[in-house]
């Protein structure tokens, strides 16, 4: 996130004395990435946000592959993943490579009050397709529903709380920092006139609530795939001010603008996010092509060198047959894949296409987990079948 956003009350200068009506001084803390050679923010803290009381052993929490098959097309009824009243044990990893981790989530409930989760090794993406709520942090509020993505870079300590039991999210958990598509940037990091959405469409942290508390204070720290209880001894919500470019922010799916043209557009076309080694695309309803002679469906293509993901959050597909809210599909690298038969013929002549999807495609190969495997179609491989 390039762009510099400041809230509540800092110094003048940064690094300088910054005190308390009581004379204290504010604890500066540095948020920063790669080091200190990248996007940065500092937050200024009632107290030091040091003081870990208690540390217990961590929980392995790290997907495991369930199976060697990485060449069959898949896909997996994602709204049969149970519903739990625990928030981090409602996320079930289905598909995982070194870059990023896809995981399924449908909490009943959020995180209670001294309970918070920072995830130390990945950002993450919490697409909402069910569900409202309001993502708490160091750097204020994020009201989200139905269709946000809310990125929340890797470090963030936060809490989610959700109006109701009926939730249902699309998790993207990625090594690398979470980005927009360098050809939609200037060179000053403005999104420029052809990108599909722009910086009024970005929801960004709001409502800065200072909480001045002392207790036990519980944060679940996901580290190199272990969870780590860590305790502290005051509310970690304490600040007082920010300012910076690194924070979470939310951007909806239906104000992705849709790229068309005369024939059918690549999936490129369709690029919200882009990180190292995959990148998040958004199919939105939209006008189908205008060519007269024009087909709309897709052409059969090889995934030569990427894994394609779709997750299907609602209406009709063009090229897909049985196609069921929450539904996955994963299309591997090394053999080919299209429209399912007779989608095709079925296409020409309609004029738009009311389909909402996310899809992540992924340039090393996805493994795998036994959730995965649970909630998989077996019959799908065999779809193509007339």
């Amino acid at each position: 996130m390039p762009h510099y956003h400041s809230l509540g009350s800092i110094p003048r200068k940064r690094h300088t004395q910054f005190r308390q009506p009581d004379g204290t001084l504010y604890s500066e803390q540095l948020f920063s990435t790669e080091g200190f050679s990248s996007n940065s923010s500092l937050l200024y803290h009632t107290h030091a946000p040091t003081k870990i009381i208690r540390a217990e052993e961590p929980t392995n929490v790290a997907p495991e592959a369930a199976t060697a098959n990485i060449l069959k097309h898949r896909s997996f009824k994602g709204f049969k993943v149970t519903p739990n009243a625990d928030y981090l044990a409602s996320r079930k990893t289905v598909l995982f490579n070194n870059d990023v981790q896809l995981t399924l989530a449908a909490p009943t409930k959020g995180l209670t009050d001294n309970i918070f989760y920072k995830n130390a090794d990945t950002d993450e993406v919490l697409f909402i397709h069910e569900g409202n709520g309001i993502l708490k942090t160091q750097y204020g509020q994020i009201p989200f529903g139905y269709g946000d993505y809310v990125v929340i870079p890797r470090g963030t300590i936060y809490q989610v709380e959700f109006e109701n039991e009926n939730n249902r999210l699309f998790i993207v958990e990625s090594f690398s920092p979470i980005t927009f598509p360098k050809r939609y940037l200037s060179k000053y990091g403005q999104l420029l006139e052809n990108s599909p959405f722009c910086e009024r469409d970005l929801r960004l942290p709001q409502d800065l609530q200072t909480i001045d508390k002392k207790g036990e204070y519980l944060i679940q720290v996901k580290k190199k795939g272990f969870l780590y209880p860590i305790w502290y001894g005051h509310h970690p919500f304490d600040v007082i001010g920010w300012d910076g470019c690194e924070y979470p922010y939310a951007l909806s799916i239906h104000d992705f603008e849709p790229i068309t043209g005369r024939v059918h557009q690549p999936p490129p076309v369709h690029q919200t996010f882009d990180a190292n080694n995959f990148v998040i695309c958004s199919f939105v309803p939209r006008l189908f092509d205008y060519h007269p002679l024009s087909i709309p469906a897709p052409y059969n293509h090889s995934n030569i060198d990427s894994d394609e993901v779709l997750y299907y959050v609602d209406g009709d597909f063009m090229s897909r047959k049985h196609v069921e809210r929450g539904m996955i599909t994963l299309h591997p690298a090394g053999i080919p894949h299209g429209p399912h038969p007779g989608t095709v013929e079925k296409s020409i002549g309609k004029p738009d296409t009311k389909e909402l999807a996310v899809m992540v495609d992924t340039f090393h190969p996805l493994k795998l987990t036994k959730d995965a495997i649970d909630i998989e179609d077996d019959a799908y491989v065999y779809s193509w079948i007339e």
